[in-house]
């Protein structure tokens, strides 16, 4: 540990400098000596849970010698204990979207509507409502606001609830706040590689959980509440560890939005660039526009996508469309509609494979300028089946053996293409 990036006077120091301030903001005399290194307590050997408990890391001197004084209980448990215990069921505010006690980031480009869609999640909540197609935990929620004004957020509530059948009056249990214009940064960074301290919002917020006990806060943007630098990953992950306490000392979901990076929407990821944010996070969500070609089909057409889920499948997505001021879940597709769509596509790709070889036009199954589904989605006659459509159509002709990979090309350059299995 001698070269760990811990272990220097300045680390220390700073970290020291930061538990100061902060039991300086909560009223709190501070009795915590200097950080310093822990060294092992002499004679000491490993022992087994059963054997010996372990020894709080407070109750070390500056050279391993037991310091004086009553020392805290260890925050290490042995596994065994929790035989007998019954296991706790976990927590969802959106089943196989959002968990609860958990940070959710949903990201969005402009104008996407993440906006509108997180205040419907807040109503749904608030009202006991399904929010687009999906059941949610009832509760109270809490909307901060740091983009739209106050007339705004007014104007979206009314939609909202006219849309549910219900009035203003009913949202009780909805408490909100528009910081549009205003400092809305939940810290303060003092300086690269110095911990970020909580501002005075971060603290109203607190105060506000602990009154209400909801089941949702949603905090609207992300440039406009992180204070630090988005792609420093140590800021980062303690931007998002900040939201965590929140989450967990309030046993609430914590729905944070963002926007993605370029990259991030090019390549449908819906990520802001810096890994730490998607590590971070113990589920991340894509609400994006729906691009048919390069191009939107639909304009009031949108998909949430579930891209990471730490406790769960990812890879789900909601259809959505606006309609009158909120978006509403499309309606589900049956089994004999997926069969219908999935023998279409199949017949398209067969179409479109004789005549690109009648052509003496080469597509093969790999990524790259050939790259069958790639190549039949942009053709004129490709009768509305999408890039994924046709890659599961070729997947499935693979299988069911009615089309096959034909290698070719030459030792030092070889090549393969898509051919028609003879009956």
């Amino acid at each position: 540990m001698e070269d760990g990036i811990f272990n220097t006077p300045e680390a220390r120091q700073a970290l020291e400098d930061w538990r100061n301030e902060r039991d300086r903001r909560e009223g709190v005399t501070s009795t915590r000596a200097p950080l310093r290194q822990v060294h092992p307590p002499p004679d000491s050997t490993p022992a087994g849970c059963d054997d010996v408990p372990l020894t709080p890391l407070d109750a070390y001197g500056d050279m391993g010698e037991p310091a004086r004084g009553e020392a805290k209980g260890s925050r290490f448990k042995c596994a065994a204990d929790l035989e007998g215990l019954e296991v706790p069921e976990r927590k969802w505010l959106v089943r196989d979207f959002i968990p609860g006690r958990e940070v959710t980031l949903l990201y969005g480009d402009g104008g996407t509507g993440k906006s509108l869609l997180s205040a419907q999640l807040a109503c749904a909540v608030a009202l006991g409502r399904q929010w687009i197609g999906r059941g949610v935990t009832e509760g109270r929620a809490v909307f901060l606001s740091a983009e739209d004004e106050q007339d705004e957020l007014h104007r979206r509530f009314a939609d909202i609830v006219r849309s549910e059948g219900a009035t203003l009056a009913d949202l009780q249990r909805l408490t909100y706040a528009s910081l549009a214009g205003e400092d809305a940064l939940l810290a303060r960074a003092d300086g690269a590689g110095k911990p970020l301290i909580p501002s005075g919002l971060y603290d109203e917020i607190r105060a506000i959980l602990t009154d209400l006990n909801p089941a949702l806060l949603v905090l609207d943007t992300l440039a406009d509440l992180f204070p630090g630098n988005e792609n420093d990953k140590a800021q980062v992950r303690q931007f998002v560890g900040m939201l965590k306490k929140l989450a967990l000392q309030h046993d609430c979901a914590v729905v944070m939005l963002a926007h993605p990076s370029l990259s991030g929407m090019a390549s449908g990821s819906g990520t802001s660039g810096n890994t730490a944010w998607n590590g971070s996070a113990r589920s991340r969500l894509y609400f994006q526009r729906v691009m048919v070609n390069g191009e939107e089909a639909d304009e009031d057409a949108r998909i949430l996508s579930n891209k990471k889920l730490n406790y769960g499948r990812s890879g789900a997505e909601i259809a959505v469309t606006w309609l009158d001021g909120v978006f509403v879940a499309d309606p589900s597709e049956t089994g004999l509609d997926r069969m219908a769509k999935a023998s279409k596509a199949e017949r398209v790709f067969m179409k479109l494979l004789r005549m690109f070889t009648e052509q003496g036009r080469k597509v093969n199954s790999n990524s790259g300028p050939s790259y069958a589904p790639s190549q039949f989605a942009s053709h004129q006659d490709n009768e509305g089946v999408t890039k994924d459509g046709f890659k599961r159509a070729m997947d499935s002709l693979l299988n069911a053996g009615k089309i096959a990979i034909e290698a070719g090309g030459s030792p030092s350059k070889p090549t393969t293409k898509l051919v028609e299995v003879a009956k």
